[in-house]
Parts: C-alpha cells; structure tokens; sequence
C-alpha cells in the first residue's frame, strides 16, 4: 500500500493528536496541490484502456483514486464486497441477505470488522461492502447482496456492517438511491411519490448515514426522469441538506457518470474507477469558467477531510495478512451460516419431528446437484474466492463419519429414486446459483459513449456489446424469470417423496423460492442460502441437531407470485410505492406460505408484551420470554405495529431482539423501538409526526395475522393506558 508519509502523513498525525482539525488539515493539503492535482481527486487513477481488464484486476489490487504520491495521499483504494473481500483469497462469508436472517446485529458487526480487517491486510482503505438497496421483489438478481424487505432490519443490519468496517477502512454504502432492478439498472427511470421515497425507500440509508458511513455510492439507475450522478434533489437536497452527510460521493463503475460538470455540481465527488468522462471534460470545463472553482474544491475538501480523518481515528499498526481466513474469521462464518438457516417446515414424521436427524441414523442419501457444489453466490463484483469450501455432502460426511452415505446429483432421476428407496433419510438439495441471479453481465441500452468518441459513434460501440453479450453466455446472473424452482428440481423432489416420505428439502438461494408446487410432499423445509465458505458445515450442524436453526426470514414467502408487486426486468421505467412484500399481502388480504419474519427452532418459546415506552422519536418495549421445551433455544422478538382502524390492518416492523434461553428459563427482554414506520414526513417543512390511525402494538415472532391481542400503542398526549384499561375503559 502507498505509503502515507510527507504532508499527508503529518496531517494525519497532527489530526490524531488533536492538534488540527479534518477540515484544516484537508484545507492545507488543498493549499500545496495543482489544479491537475485537484481535478485527479475527482475520478480514477486508471486509464480507460482498463476497462477489459476490470474483470481481471478487481480480485487482484486495489483500484485507486485520487493518489497524490508527491504528498504523500494514498487516495481511495478501493475494494468490494458485501461478503467478504474480493481481492486474493478471503474468507466468504454467507451473502447479505443469509446474514439479514439472523437477525442479529450484532453478529454482523463482527462481520463488519472481519471484512474490515482483511480489506485493510489487502491493502485498501475503502469497503463498498454495505448494501442497503431495499428487496421490492424477490426476482431483483442482485437481492442476496440486500437485508430483505423491511426498511427497520434493513437500517438497523446495515448500520452494523458499517460500525464494523469503518475500524479498519472507510465503509461505503450503495446504491443510493431505488436500485432494485438489475437488467435494466443502468437505464431504469424510477417514479415514486414523496411518501413512499422518505418513508419507505430512503430510511434505513439515513440509518448508515447516521451510524457513521464514510460514503455513498451514487446508483445508475435514474429517479424522477434524472441519473443518480446528477441528481441534486437526491444528492444534495436530502443527502447532505437534510440528513446532513459529510462524506463524499462516488459514482457507480464506468457507466455510473454522465455529466462531468452537472455530476459535480450536483453533489457526486468522484467518478469511478477509471479517467473517463471528468479526465476528458473536466479540466477544459474549469478553464473555460463553466464549473467555479469553488464547486472542485467543495468536492475535493469532503475527499480528503473524510481520508484525513478516517486515518487518523483507526488504529495505526495495520494488520497482518495471517488474519485472512484465519481460524477465527472460518468460524464466524460458519456460526453465521448457522444461525441464517431458516427452518420453515418440520412435521412428526414417527414419534418425533424429522429434524434433527436421529442419533441412531444408519444410511442417508444426499441427493441434487447442488449437493456436492461449493455455491456461494453470484461470480459479478461481489465474487469472493476463499482458500477452501464446503459443500452440503462434504459436511455432512464429516459430521456423520459412522453413517453409510450415497449421493447422486440428481440428473439421473432413475438413479435418484433407487437410492432414496434405500436410505433411512433423504437429503435433497436444490435451488439457485450464479446462473439464475446475480450481477448482470449485460444490458442492452448502456451508453457505450462515456468511454469516448469511438464507443460513442459506433466504431468501438458494437464489438463493446457483442463482447458482454458473448459473456452472459457463460454467466448470465441478472433478473430471475421465475420464482419457482428450475423444473428439474421439482421433478427430483415428486420423484425421491413418491419411494421416501422422511425427505428434507434443503433451498439453496438468495431470495424467495415458491413452494406450493410441492412443499406438502415434503415434511422437512429449510432455506440455507448461499451458505459461504463453511456453509456445508453450518448446515451439517443445523441438520444434526448440533446448532440452532437460528435464521427468520428477511421477506415473506407468498403462495403466488401474483400476490407481489409486478415485476418487469426489461422495462424502462418503473412506479415504485408503499405496497410491496408481506406489507402487500396484508393490504390485500392474502394468506402467506411463510410470513415475514418466520422460522422455526427445535424447541418452543413463548413470549407476551409486558409494556411499552413511546413517542415520535421512538421508545422500547420489554416482552417476557420463556423456553417451554426441552433443549436449548433461541427467537427473534419481534414488535410490530399497526393502524387497527383498517379493514386490513398492515404489519409494520418496529423493532426486534436475538435472545437465547435454556430449557425452562424465563427472561425480560427489551426492544428498541423505531417510531419511523408510525411518522410521515410533510414535504414543505421535512419534519415528522405521528400517522393518523389507532396504532396498536405486538410482540410476535413473526408479522401478525391477527391484531385481537395487541396493545393500544401510545403516544404523547394520547390515551393512557394500563393493563388492558384506556382511561378507565377496557380496551
């Protein structure tokens, strides 16, 4: 890593001593900089004949901008990703939305500083390893990289990330803002009404902005009829006026800058990763008087004040390169990928439920092509290649090394069937895999011309696309078709439950998979994810009994995929409002296969609102819960709340707590509360104040169907009330 010595260095130095402030020290710098070296601040330091090469170069070096070695300034160096880091080989943990299922945290704070940590022993300065893009519909390719569907688990899951990376390196949040169609991402026109932009799409942003972010990556997509680049009332107005963000902005890659100028002044600070559009206009721009000076140097003090400090408040010894995919960062991962597992079904199949499996198991069969495969994700940017893997059979073996295990990959339904006619238990395991989501390798309507004159005019234009569209051959990741399952996998599993009623189906995905084509076939559901490097023994354990199936789900799991908003992964513009996911399902009166928030365990909890503390800047409530069963266990308490007065009242998350109990322990747990989903935000002034409606409260541990038992929620001035009585009358 660049050195950061000279002036630079000495900025640093004096920052952590407390004797100048950022802002000073990045003035200073500003001071003994050129123009050239100013504008270089601005975008990438790579030429745009890397372009090709991005692919090739993202595992293997930092990309850098704004390096100024006569001073010293390392620049940002950046690297991906939301699983673990993406240059060499590091630890892959389980996608962002397997870590979304757990619910926790604080586990993922952990995450955060071991991602944190190996980007630094890599030696980068800067994590876009926080994605906070919000899950509209589950056919979203990139919806693995997200928390799910609800703004509260989402703000509260990212904010956690980004404590943890920003101990070691700069932690940057994306894609800012409506980003939730990956086919069309670089075109897609967003409409969205005030409301539902402030109260549904842009909170758990504010969220990471408000847990320190160090910065924002500006999306490709356009909102209101303008690119992210240029979009000042998103940049500027509610980023920085409103929420009051000081960090800087980077664009999304090569195709994420349309505007030197406009982009500039619009808000968005550096154009990544290579001399594109702000190298070849820029410089003539300021000459000619069309950007103010002022307007490069606002820019150029945000990247380096939040450098200068950043530096500055870590801990100055870096860490040695030994810690990537140390024993102890294997470990988080595998008790991650265990406590993401989803338990969804697990009917008595004898004299005991199917799972776990029985100590006494003799033979197993482990059947379907994913079995054996090692699928951690989607191969786009966010692709981690780690020292070593382990598959569902692998871990499997190892866990049960005195039980007689066949495997077949399924393709061979005849031979499938034989084997599980022969075995105690089946295993089957199906799902997705790069293929079917993921980053897309190819849109049609990008504009080639950002790159110059000869992408532009059509000389270099057409071998560009053919290129990507030969790509997407090989890995064609993007937007699902479907929501189903491929048609072969519901083949294996009619096949295997016809000569074997004890199956467990295991899904392998990263996002919602619909079931009702077989799931009543089937006693034994889970969703594993894509499970990481030790997801194989994370679902080994989970099967086995040896861990908790500690995971909820991040989103609802509908009977149809009618019931969810329409999806059009080829359509240039999109309307985008408050009714999506299990919020939909409730306003329309639809019954879930699974609801937000479900998982099961291997034992019983039981819980009940014991009272509540509220107002508009939010509150807790303390919930008592007890292990009725006879093992260990652990929940999710989740508070929701809801305008009771509709016909339909809709489910809104609030708040949520982990908590693990021994068989027949009791505890009093207190949430914290978010008074987010209760407000609506008036445009004219910005503030906040409570919504209309009678809103009452719930402990629950998943989104309620029934509101019978809930609790009047209280607000200030409102109606008291005190065990079941509001102001003297039953409630």
């Amino acid at each position: 890593m660049t050195s950061e010595g000279g002036p630079y260095g000495k900025a640093v130095s004096a920052v952590r001593a407390g004797e100048l402030d950022a802002d000073k020290a990045a003035d200073q710098l500003i001071d003994r900089m050129t123009d050239r070296e100013l504008l270089g601040l601005l975008d990438g330091d790579s030429p745009k004949q890397l372009l090709p090469l991005i692919p090739v170069l993202l595992d293997r070096r930092p990309f850098v901008a704004g390096a100024v070695p006569r001073l010293g300034i390392p620049g940002i160096r950046f690297s991906d990703g939301p699983r673990g880091v993406v240059i060499g080989t590091s630890t892959a943990f389980p996608v962002t939305i397997a870590r979304a299922a757990t619910w926790d945290p604080s586990l993922e704070e952990r995450v955060g500083q071991a991602i944190g940590l190996e980007t630094r022993a890599r030696g980068a300065n800067y994590s876009a390893s926080v994605c906070v893009n919000l899950l509209r519909h589950p056919a979203w390719g990139r919806a693995q990289e997200c928390y799910g569907e609800d703004p509260v688990l989402t703000g509260r899951m990212g904010s956690a990330l980004t404590r943890g990376v920003r101990v070691n390196v700069m932690a940057c949040v994306k894609h800012f803002a409506l980003n939730s169609v990956e086919n069309e991402r670089f075109e897609v026109d967003v409409s969205v009404g005030e409301h539902a932009l402030h109260e549904v799409y842009l909170p758990h942003f504010k969220a990471v902005v408000d847990a320190g972010v160090d910065s924002v990556m500006s999306a490709y997509n356009r909102v209101r009829g303008e690119y992210m680049d240029v979009n000042r009332p998103l940049l500027t107005d509610v980023l920085r006026d409103e929420w009051g963000f000081s960090g800087f902005v980077t664009s999304d890659w090569v195709f994420g800058t349309h505007d030197a100028v406009l982009s500039l002044q619009a808000g968005m600070d550096v154009e990544m990763p290579l001399r594109l559009v702000r190298a070849r206009d820029l410089p003539a721009a300021l000459h000619r008087g069309e950007v103010a000076r002022a307007t490069v140097l606002r820019s150029a003090r945000r990247i380096l004040r939040t450098s200068v400090l950043h530096a500055a408040t870590r801990e100055e010894a870096g860490p040695s390169p030994d810690l990537i995919a140390s024993p102890a960062h294997r470990e988080l991962a595998y008790r991650v990928a265990a406590e993401s597992i989803v338990l969804l079904k697990n009917e008595i199949t004898g004299a005991a439920p199917l799972l776990p499996l029985a100590p006494n198991t003799g033979h197993l069969a482990v059947i379907g092509r994913l079995a054996g495969r090692a699928n951690l994700g989607d191969h786009g940017s966010s692709r981690v290649r780690p020292p070593s893997t382990v598959s569902p059979l692998q871990g499997l073996r190892e866990a049960l090394p005195q039980v007689r295990i066949t495997s077949t990959s399924g393709k061979n339904v005849r031979a499938a069937v034989a084997a599980a006619a022969a075995a105690e238990t089946v295993i089957v395991v199906v799902g997705l895999d790069q293929h079917d989501e993921g980053e897309s390798v190819v849109t049609a309507g990008v504009d080639v011309g950002v790159l110059g004159r000869a992408f532009g005019s059509g000389r270099l234009r057409a071998p560009l696309i053919a290129l990507a569209h030969l790509a997407s051959w090989f890995v064609r990741g993007g937007d699902r078709d479907s929501l189903d399952l491929r048609p072969s996998d519901v083949r294996l599993i009619r096949a295997v439950t016809a000569v074997n009623s004890r199956t467990v189906v295991v899904l392998i995905g990263g996002s919602a998979i619909l079931t009702e084509e077989w799931r009543d076939r089937v006693p034994a559901l889970l969703l594993a994810w894509y499970g990481g490097m030790e997801g194989g023994h994370a679902l080994a354990s989970v099967l086995t009994g040896v861990a908790e199936p500690g995971g909820r789900l991040p989103f609802v799991l509908p009977t149809d995929a009618a019931h969810l908003p329409s999806f059009d992964s080829a359509s240039k513009s999109v309307i985008y409002d408050d009714r999506w996911g299990q919020r939909m399902l409730d306003g329309d009166g639809h019954a879930p296969a699974f609801p937000f928030g479900f998982g099961l365990g291997y034992t019983t909890i039981e819980q009940r609102l014991l009272d509540h503390r509220f107002d508009d800047t939010g509150g807790s409530a303390d919930v008592l819960v007890t292990n009725t069963g006879d093992r260990e266990g652990s929940t999710v308490v989740q508070v929701y709340a809801a305008d009771t007065s509709l016909r339909r009242p809709v489910a809104q998350l609030l708040g949520f707590q982990k908590v693990t109990l021994q068989p027949g322990a009791e505890s009093t747990v207190r949430v914290t509360l978010d008074a987010g989903p209760t407000l609506q935000r008036d445009p004219a002034t910005q503030g906040w104040a409570p919504r209309a409606g009678d809103w009452a409260l719930l402990a629950a541990q998943h989104s309620p169907s029934s509101w019978v038992d809930a609790r009047r929620l209280r607000f200030p001035g409102a109606l008291i009330e005190e065990n079941g009585v509001v102001d003297g009358q039953p409630t």
